[in-house]
């Protein structure tokens, strides 16, 4: 029976509109050859249970309000199984890479649930068979979907254990009235900081744009931009080994990489692009929770608006300018991300900026408000976003996954840049603007940039 379940999401407005249209695909890398048998009831009986979103599809009511609204899911209109030509060397990498490019710029229909599911049965240099969910952004962000991906699987050594996830643990904070009379004086500083950095926000969403540059075209499109996807692994032993000599973050570690390697590309182009003004939105996860929930969890309404949604935030982080001072020392690229990124996420820029978007709403309506996300996108260069998996082998019906990774599909940039950590391995997945970014040079500036880190952090006196 058909019911209107709840309200959408201003979030969710913003990311399926005319102006915007968002969606992330998931990538399963299996170790043995996929059986799909048994897909039909695992997604009866374990997906579309997570969450009604799953079942329900986005209609607008008499007051212009959207709505989450069950329906009936007939799952053979969002399962889909390709059909690749033979080829004589076994491998269908070019196939995989092109079927992604094309399921990445077609749109979902509106008139039934916003997720598909694309099995490829071919073998591939990196797994033996993919497995590929395509799910729309308004349904919920990357920590949503990787813990209702979580809820799916098990762990493939032994699946009545939980899984390991390395989430930081956040430090309780306690009142002190000596340590807040010491701080005093600088509340005023950063009181004067977060406003120069909403100001910034508002011109760099509204006028300001970054240069053009071989990462950021000028070409504009109303639809899904063309893309490609490449990636590239890196050890976490690597990260962490550099992380404990700067005594820094992973996450700091990871952007100082993407920044270098950014830059790496851009003076193989073009040498001059590498000191043009060019600026990273980075996500940031707003909940105050470590860790993902279980099914019951998220369902749990007490839990829901902790737990499931699109709580994120955008940091406008500038990437460094190659100089021949941090090319001779390429760590400064990480001190340089870990002082941006401190100061944007203690900065009151980024609330800020969550009421505004409100007050265009309020006012406007929510599509001038999706307007303003786009202008916010395209006149950067680019987005970084993450997702933290388990430190465990994860198996799907007893089918063990050997990688993993994700990529956002349908944002104005040129270049999309996405994290995920999964046993003991980063994946850097890049969405590269079809026929503009060079993804093989792109990849190869990227292992340089790490090259280049390690052997700067190694030289580092003990």
């Amino acid at each position: 029976m058909e019911e209107v379940e709840e309200p959408v999401s201003p979030t969710g407005q913003y990311l399926n509109s005319s102006a915007l249209c968002i969606y992330i695909l998931g990538v399963l890398e299996f170790e043995i050859p996929i059986d799909d048998c048994h897909t039909f009831s695992l997604l009866q009986d374990v997906f579309l249970p997570i969450n009604t979103r799953f079942s329900s599809v986005m209609i607008g009511d008499h007051n212009g309000q959207r709505k989450w609204k069950k329906v009936e899911v007939k799952l053979e209109e969002h399962i889909n199984v390709p059909i690749f030509p033979t080829r004589s060397n076994l491998l269908y990498d070019d196939y995989l890479d092109e079927y992604l490019s094309k399921i990445a710029m077609e749109h979902l229909p509106q008139n039934r649930p916003l997720w598909e599911i694309h099995i490829i049965k071919y073998p591939t240099s990196n797994a033996a068979g993919t497995v590929v969910f395509k799910l729309h952004h308004a349904l919920g962000d990357g920590y949503s979907l990787m813990g209702a991906l979580l809820s799916c699987l098990q762990r493939a050594d032994n699946p009545s254990l939980p899984f390991t996830i390395p989430f930081s643990k956040r430090p309780k904070s306690s009142f002190n009235t000596i340590k807040v009379l010491k701080r005093f004086p600088s509340f005023f500083f950063s009181a004067f900081r977060s406003v120069s950095d909403f100001g910034w926000s508002i011109l760099k969403s509204s006028f300001l744009q970054d240069d053009q540059t071989p990462i950021r075209s000028r070409g504009e499109d109303t639809k899904l931009r063309y893309i490609t996807i490449s990636n590239v692994s890196f050890s976490m032993e690597n990260i962490k080994e550099v992380k404990s000599k700067l005594g820094v973050t992973t996450n700091d570690v990871i952007a100082g990489l993407i920044f270098l390697g950014i830059r790496l590309y851009m003076q193989e182009v073009y040498v001059e692009s590498s000191k043009s003004q060019s600026t990273a939105l980075v996500l940031l996860n707003t909940r105050n929770i470590s860790g993902y929930k279980s099914v019951k969890e998220m369902v749990d309404k007490t839990n829901y608006s902790a737990s499931w949604g699109n709580r994120f935030a955008f940091l406008h982080i500038p990437i460094p300018k190659l100089s021949d001072s941090n090319l001779a020392n390429p760590l400064e690229f990480i001190w340089k991300a870990h002082k941006e990124i401190n100061r944007m996420k203690n900065s009151l820029a980024t609330p800020l900026t969550g009421m505004l978007l409100n007050m265009v709403k309020k006012f406007k309506g929510p599509e001038a408000a999706a307007k303003y996300v786009r202008s916010t996108l395209r006149n950067s260069s680019t987005t970084v976003s993450s997702i933290i998996g388990p430190v465990e082998k994860m198996s799907l019906d007893n089918q063990p996954i050997k990688g993993l990774y994700f990529m956002v599909a349908g944002p104005p940039e040129s270049l999309t840049i996405t994290i995920t950590t999964y046993m003991g391995k980063v994946r850097i997945a890049f969405g590269l603007e079809k026929g503009f970014i060079d993804k093989q040079k792109m990849k190869s500036c990227m292992e340089n940039s790490l090259e280049k880190i390690i052997l700067a952090a190694r030289n580092i006196s003990a």
